[in-house]
């Protein structure tokens, strides 16, 4: 089965100076695709430099989600991953991909592990060893629980279903990608993956983590932790995705306890004088209740996918002090 390498771009000439050579170098017999989002810098000039991909160029920035739809209409590879420009895959990481996903055609989509490139041995924030959602909507990893981010023992090099592959190297097959209606363009970037992955799932297909599969990830690269565009981001969208795919009997508590859950979030941001956070909190409520809910005919569905974590991550973590995923389950 063939497999396309496509990764988007906006105005990020210099890390796609500093690893796209590296993703040549080790996607062998892969099509290698570059999305640009209308970027105004080097980047266009500099990919014109490289005979060996394919770049497709759009007018303007439609953020991830909008770049993605329109981009992978025009690739056509059974397979794709969708790679950060900010990851360096390592040797070999495409053919444990490409394996799983022929072998289980009931997968709709899988992520390799995700190391930081920084600290090699160490999982990195946006993925590590694959997602998981709690019982209230929160999102977390094998890996990396909040700030709590582990090294790479060992621990879960496993396959295993997780609940959502992070966005920024996901694998999915493409006819499945667009049976479930692609990524929701409202919510721009964040989260989006995990709107998709919860799709999947509500649609019979599975997800997978692939662990003999490594890249490492810069992070942050496209936009800083903890800023407050992603503060916004990630509580705007989780609202929305949670309104779009939660079983109706569950939305009333669970968006009760999420409001508590922001209240929190916006005093933390208060007290630590970080006052253009806490504004983002109220702004990003604000918008999620504006939109409207989105919701097609497959996902009417009444209960929760099995793979929904049916603890509380944030009373395991604070109270119960349990900092990593692997104790967590016990």
């Amino acid at each position: 089965m063939q497999i396309a390498v496509v990764l988007l771009n906006y105005n990020g000439a210099k890390w796609l100076k500093k690893f796209l050579p590296v993703v040549i170098e080790r996607s062998k017999n892969a099509c290698i695709y570059v999305i640009d989002n209308g970027s105004q810098d080097e980047s266009l000039t500099y990919l014109g430099s490289f005979a060996e991909i394919e770049v497709i160029e759009l007018d303007r920035n439609y953020g991830y989600a909008g770049g993605y739809n329109r981009g992978l209409k025009k690739v056509k590879e059974e397979l794709a991953v969708l790679l950060n420009t900010d990851i360096e895959p390592a040797e070999n990481w495409l053919q444990p991909l490409i394996k799983f996903m022929n072998g289980h055609p009931d997968y709709a989509a899988c992520q390799p592990k995700i190391l930081s490139y920084e600290r090699k041995s160490y999982f990195e924030y946006a993925g590590a060893a694959g997602g998981m959602l709690d019982r209230y909507g929160i999102p977390f990893c094998r890996g990396r629980i909040f700030s709590t981010v582990e090294e790479d023992r060992g621990q879960y090099d496993q396959y295993v279903d997780i609940f959502w592959a992070s966005g920024a190297a996901l694998c999915i097959r493409v006819k499945d990608f667009f049976e479930v209606g692609a990524f929701d363009e409202r919510f721009v970037a964040h989260q989006e993956e995990i709107d998709l992955c919860w799709r999947f799932w509500l649609r019979g297909k599975k997800v997978g983590f692939i662990p003999d599969s490594i890249v490492y990830h810069v992070g942050g690269g496209t936009l800083p932790y903890n800023s407050p565009r992603k503060v916004y981001l990630n509580i705007r969208n989780n609202l929305l995705m949670l309104s779009k795919n939660l079983p109706q009997r569950e939305q009333k508590k669970i968006f009760f306890i999420k409001w508590c859950i922001d209240m929190l979030i916006f005093l933390m941001y208060v007290f630590q004088g970080k006052f253009v956070h806490a504004t983002q909190i109220i702004k990003a409520r604000k918008d999620a209740r504006k939109m409207k809910k989105f919701s097609l005919s497959y996902l009417n569905s009444e209960h929760y996918p099995d793979m929904v974590f049916r603890k509380s991550v944030l009373w395991l973590y604070f109270i119960k002090r349990k900092k990593f995923f692997y104790q967590m389950t016990d």
